[in-house]
Parts: C-alpha cells; structure tokens; sequence
C-alpha cells in the first residue's frame, strides 16, 4: 500500500505550482499559509496579491492537480486569503530579485543605479527633468549615463548640447562584435554618458518611422551593444505612456526604479497614475513624483498657477510615495534646453536649479544612494515559514 503523504508533502509539491506573473512557485514566494491532510482530503491556503487577482483560476487548478494527485488524497479543498501591504512588498522584492536572477545580462554594470524618468503624457518636461537631474549628479562627481529611450521624440542630444554621430570601437577578445561608443560630456567633477536615436539619424528634423517592435529592438540594443563602461547612475528618459518600450525596458532592466514627472494639473495627474500602474504591474519600484511647471513667480514676488495647483501632492499621495519637488515654471529651464546647458550645469541659479540640486540631494542621500561594492554583500533569505496545520494522533 502507498505511503500516505504528510503534511510536509504537500507543501513540498506546492513548490511546483508558479504565479506565471511572479515567476516564482507559491511556497517561496510566500502565498501558501498552510497546507495539511484531514483524512483524504488536503487543505490549503493561498494567500493572494489581491482577493480579485485574474489568476486565481490558474492557481486553484494547479494546487488542486497537483496535490490530488498524492497517494491516498481524494479531495482538495482550497482556501483563500489576501497579502497584508508588508507580506506584499516582500512577494514583489524576490520577484525582481527572481526577474534580475533570470535577465539577460546587459552592458550596464551591476553597481549602477537605474532610475527611468516616466511619465504618463507628453508635454510635462520628463526630459527636461532627466538631463537636469543627469547634470546635477555628474556634477558632484558620478559617472552618469542618460538613455533617451523616447526613440520617436528624442531631444536628450539637443539639450545637453550634443551633436554629431555615435562611433563604435571594434571588437575586443572574447566579443564577437564591435560595441556603440556613449557620447561622453564631462561635467563638474564627474562626467555624461549618452546614447539616443538623435545620436544616429543625420539631423534633429529626421523622422522615425518606427513601428513598436523596432522600438523595443533599439532599446534592446542600447542595452546590449553599446560599451556603457563605468557607471554610477543610468537616467533613462522613458517614451510617455505605457507602450512597448516601457515593457521592453521593464523586462531588460529589472534592477530599473521609477520616477513620475507630473504637473499640477488634475488631467496630467490622472493620466500619470497610469504609468505608475504599468511599473507596479512590472514589479518596478516607483521612488517618487517630481511636480513640473509648478507655479510661477513674477520679478516682484507675485506667483501664479498657470497650469493648476496640487497634481503632484495628490499624486504623490495617490501612490503613497514621496513629492520629491515641485519644480517652477521658470524661462531659464527652457532656454537652458534649447542652448544645451540645463541649469544645473550653469552658475546662474536660480529657484528651479535649487529645487533640482534639492531633489538630487534627497536621491543620493536617501532615495537611491550609489552603490559602494567595497561592502557590498549577497543578501541570504532565511526559509519562509509556512503552517502544517493542526497536529492529529
């Protein structure tokens, strides 16, 4: 006669049953509160992401396959239950340890910082944000490298005054083929690295028509055939909206953690929760929402809202992160765009400088402080408890 399986087995054959969007089986990733035999039948408790999750079908037939199918278990009785906000954030950080385990490697070091700059909607100055904040850090002394994944729009070039055309170097032993150079920039102490489709095409006019599979293959290859070399930081200027470069680069660099740019208008906040949603779905950590376009103040000292008031504060606590900024809506930011020298490169000052300096302040400080390898060390986990169940003579 077959052994009969202990509470132990079941829990050991859970371990087969995975939450296809996680990429990880149910047991470590937490999800199983208990599992044990009463009689012939099995119990298990699974606890879910959210009590609606449109996979739930998919677990209970798994969970309900996989332990029916033990020696003496003629049925399985499955029970649910929902993942506190702890429990949750727990199940998401192995994820993109799990996504990151699993990624094809990139030639964007592991020490690196990756913040993308996103946005819901054009028109609320992410790029403008991007190559201040890029400026800013390399300022003080990091290795700073921009994207500008925005293939169809981009404008990171023209900003930090870059033209001309990305060289490649010829292979080096080992590598089958040749890599793409960054434009480089030095900058304070420190020093930009830059790649961008305005780097490729002849001129700032040319038009890219692309269709979205191309789009994600250039970002792809921004990722894998350009020599990044030493990096402290990557800013990635992402595209606005929620399309195939975002989920391209979502999946490329699972180690990437979100910024949202917004202005104080109730439509750019609205449309940016969006985008914030997309980066959750993709197990990315949103840091914080800087406020754009913020007031403006007149020489005398009078301010005026000219594009609304409070988008990033209810933003910020819509998604129960940080309001890192609100930047003003100051002409020298846009002039600093258009002659490509962003105010964080120049000595002028200025409120809206002073905002950046503070925001680059707070994310070397506290948000996202640059990785010191010296004392870096892997990060063991300890096994996840789960319940057997009640004891039974």
């Amino acid at each position: 006669m077959s052994a009969q399986p202990d509470d132990e087995a079941i829990i050991a054959i859970l371990r087969g049953v995975m939450d296809p969007e996680l990429g990880d089986n149910i047991v470590d990733l937490g999800m199983v509160r208990n599992g044990y035999r009463d009689g012939s039948t099995a119990h298990v408790t699974v606890a879910l992401t959210t009590a609606g999750c449109p996979l739930r079908a998919t677990i209970k037939r798994d969970c309900e396959s996989r332990v029916g199918g033990l020696p003496g278990i003629e049925k399985v009785r499955l029970h649910w239950d929902e993942l506190n906000a702890a429990e949750k954030a727990r199940v998401m950080e192995r994820a993109r340890r799990t996504a990151r385990d699993n990624a094809t490697p990139t030639q964007i070091p592991a020490s690196a910082r990756v913040l993308a700059v996103a946005s819901g909607k054009g028109g609320v100055g992410k790029s403008s944000v991007t190559v201040n904040l890029a400026t800013s850090l390399a300022a003080r002394g990091f290795v700073v490298g921009v994207l500008d994944a925005d293939i169809w729009g981009f404008s990171v070039p023209r900003m930090l005054g870059m033209e001309g055309r990305l060289a490649a170097r010829p292979p080096r032993e080992g590598e089958d083929r040749g890599k793409i150079v960054p434009d480089e920039r030095p900058m304070g102490s420190g020093r930009l690295k830059v790649v961008s489709t305005g780097l490729l095409v002849e001129n700032e006019e040319t038009a890219l028509m692309w269709r979205g599979l191309m789009l994600a293959k250039a970002v792809e290859q921004f990722l894998h055939d350009v020599d990044w070399g030493e990096l402290d930081y990557l800013l990635v200027d992402m595209p606005p909206g929620t399309g195939d470069v975002q989920m391209a680069l979502a999946r490329l660099l699972p180690q990437a953690e979100m910024l949202v740019v917004t202005t104080p208008a109730l439509s750019a906040q609205k449309v940016a929760v969006r985008v914030a949603d997309m980066a959750r779905r993709s197990h990315m950590p949103i840091l914080g929402v800087v406020e754009n376009m913020s007031a403006f103040t007149t020489p005398d000292g009078q301010s005026w809202a000219l594009f609304g008031e409070g988008g990033g504060e209810r933003l910020a606590a819509e998604l129960d992160v940080p309001l890192l900024g609100s930047i003003p809506l100051e002409p020298a930011v846009s002039a600093g765009g258009d002659t490509g020298e962003p105010v964080t490169a120049s000595d002028a000052g200025g409120a809206a400088a002073a905002v950046f300096e503070q925001i680059t302040e707070r994310l070397v400080a506290e948000i996202i402080p640059p990785v010191d390898m010296g004392t870096c060390t892997a990060r063991m986990e300890g096994p996840i408890s789960v319940a057997l169940g009640p004891r039974r003579s």
